[in-house]
């Protein structure tokens, strides 16, 4: 058994542990303008990042949009995770890879989709002005980033609970009704506690590719709007300060993995008690 394991824990240790490893070991130097990066073990770029308001506000934003992501993408996958999970058609195939189309497609290029929507000469501002309302800004705002990782992000919620709620025999749906409970009782005391599992796969999926979304923040947020994994870029790329930005990405890991752990425990409380 250990045998078969080595070698995929020997990739994901050369993959993974030992980059981080070394990005870690970056963020402890210090930068210098002349020589870049100056070798040291300190914590003075965490502190910074943690105690700057401008990086604080930053990290408030990433987790706001993580959360509003993910609260949109579950009340928009209840209904076609259901519907696509119980169908019974010999198009359900042709629908699941419908769902899975928009994953085929970078997110740079839904991201400028979303652009020739939302600008100011958009198609929904063309709309809206026939009944004579706008031009409204909806580019280079929150809204327009909220719905845009949205949408890049919803396949994984609805095929995460579609391929969970297909576990859940139809008999106890066709018991409870029977027994006089409402299709609303059926769906919140019967069926949503059976596709629990489900529930968090697919919220935990969402949440954390919310947290590092990039290229979506950047062309529909502009250049007033910043999340952490373009903060981290910036820093890489822009400003040449690698100490200070693998610091800021050793806090997007560790914000990432705090409020993971946090939402993922607070949804099993809940269902818990509702299906009780």
């Amino acid at each position: 058994m250990a045998l078969l394991v080595f070698p995929a824990a020997l990739l994901v240790f050369v993959l993974l542990v030992l980059p981080m490893a070394g990005l870690f070991r970056m963020s402890l130097n210090l930068y210098s303008p002349m020589e870049m990066m100056t070798a040291a073990f300190s914590g003075k770029n965490y502190i910074a990042a943690l105690t700057d308001p401008y990086y604080q506000e930053i990290i408030l934003t990433t987790v706001g949009v993580a959360f509003l992501c993910m609260a949109l993408c579950l009340l928009l996958s209840l209904a076609p995770a259901y519907w696509l999970a119980r169908m019974q058609s010999r198009w359900k195939s042709m629908l699941i890879i419908l769902t899975l189309f928009p994953l085929l497609v970078g997110n740079v290029v839904r991201a400028a989709g979303w652009m020739a929507l939302l600008s100011t000469h958009g198609a929904i501002n063309a709309f809206l002005g026939m009944f004579g309302i706008g031009p409204l800004t909806l580019m280079y705002t929150p809204l327009a980033v909220v719905v845009g990782t949205t949408a890049v992000v919803l396949p994984y919620m609805i095929l995460t609970l579609s391929s969970v709620v297909e576990t859940v025999p139809r008999d106890t749906e066709e018991a409870a009704a029977n027994l006089g409970a409402t299709p609303l009782k059926v769906f919140f005391r019967i069926l949503l506690p059976q596709a629990a599992p489900g529930v968090l796969a697919g919220s935990m999926l969402v949440f954390i590719l919310s947290m590092n979304a990039y290229a979506t923040p950047v062309l529909l947020g502009g250049p007033g709007f910043t999340m952490l994994a373009p903060a981290v870029y910036d820093q890489f790329m822009t400003a040449g300060n690698w100490p200070f930005g693998a610091a800021l990405a050793f806090v997007l890991l560790a914000t990432t993995l705090i409020l993971t752990m946090a939402v993922s425990y607070g949804l099993s409380r809940s269902l818990k008690r509702r299906a009780g």
